[in-house]
């Protein structure tokens, strides 16, 4: 193809990508990137580098009027406002997606040059946009990566939990910090919780092995359901001994606490006449049946509503005020206590 006919705009044509974007409220509202026809450029200078010319035999995808057609970023393209410069580096995704980027924002993210990949030889033109750099990335891991080098949310492209967990390797072999990118409150950390819901054990142990506490902490609160047992040899490596330690110390240290909170009786009351201490043992002995039917079982997911449900019924059978208003008390003291009890660890 004439380099000419390189000298022409992107308009912007929608191109499946691996998310799914049906329509909904949850739908990303555009996709990692759009297919591009050549037309007349609105925005000043061309400054498109011309790709590599084809294989022989290799097939080329074409729109039906012969025009060549490219995949660019939604986010990353020519003249995108999120920098006042314009971009000097092409990054191409493994599945032929072009993201333009800036070589100071790469570099000052990086601790490692970009895996040792920048600066690149100048070998093109001063006029040209820049050099194309290929990695190995697929363009939705690409895109949630150069979204966190760029302090950005990428949350509308709802990319999924593996995708994330896959970006987040990406982003240790680049070169940039996970503690300053999944800091807590961070565009990154918020949408890695948004998924703990439904991945918490494999949140946790990416969080884990990464050393990123705040967010190891967050994601430990929703395995209080967990089966301690069920961990397999090879997700208990991942997680390490330091981490693995604090999730068995926090099931364990809750298990401890509820048998400890439902140890004491409800508080006897002073005799009456129809109700001494002999009449009031009735009450201790019911509770002693109950509590111990809780922890006998206690796990440390145990909610505020079974406790109610095992607990409640036993003021059926007390004719005293006295003792069904100390029940009512305990129990609600009880509730209290455990609602306080650590849930992270």
């Amino acid at each position: 193809m004439e380099n000419t006919d390189w000298e022409s705009v992107l308009q912007f044509v929608t191109e499946p990508m691996e998310l799914d974007f049906s329509s909904g409220p949850g739908s990303p509202d555009k996709p990692v990137a759009e297919r591009t026809q050549l037309a007349k450029l609105p925005f000043p200078s061309p400054q498109i580098p011309t790709p590599p010319a084809s294989h022989a035999g290799s097939p080329t995808d074409e729109s039906p009027e012969g025009n060549t057609l490219v995949s660019v970023s939604t986010t990353f393209y020519p003249g995108s406002p999120h920098d006042s410069h314009p971009a000097d580096l092409v990054l191409l995704s493994n599945d032929s997606v072009f993201f333009y980027v800036h070589t100071n924002k790469l570099l000052r993210a990086s601790e490692n040059s970009f895996n040792h990949t920048i600066p690149l030889p100048t070998f093109q033109d001063q006029d040209q946009l820049g050099p194309i750099l290929p990695v190995p990335e697929s363009s939705v891991v690409l895109n949630i990566l150069l979204h966190a080098v760029y302090n950005m949310s990428c949350a509308h492209y709802a990319p999924s939990f593996f995708a994330l967990e896959t970006a987040v390797t990406a982003l240790k072999t680049y070169g940039v910090s996970l503690h300053d990118r999944i800091a807590n409150s961070t565009h990154l950390y918020t949408l890695l919780m948004s998924h703990a819901p439904h991945y918490p054990l494999e949140l946790f142990a990416l969080a884990s092995s990464n050393d990123l506490y705040d967010l190891a902490v967050s994601a430990s609160s929703h395995l209080l359901s967990l089966t301690l047992a069920s961990l397999t040899d090879d997700m208990a490596k991942r997680i390490g001994p330091v981490y693995l330690k604090r999730l068995f110390f926090l099931h364990y240290g809750r298990s401890d606490a509820l048998k400890r909170l439902l140890i004491s009786p409800p508080h006897p009351h002073a005799p009456t006449q129809w109700c001494d201490f002999t009449e009031q043992k009735k009450l201790t002995r019911a509770w002693a049946l109950a509590s111990a039917y809780l922890a006998w079982d206690a796990r440390p997911d145990l909610s505020a509503n079974t406790m109610e449900s095992a607990l409640n019924p036993l003021g059926e059978h007390l004719v005293c005020d006295l003792c069904r208003n100390a029940l009512i008390y305990r129990i609600k003291s009880l509730v209290d206590s455990w609602s306080v009890i650590k849930t992270t660890i």
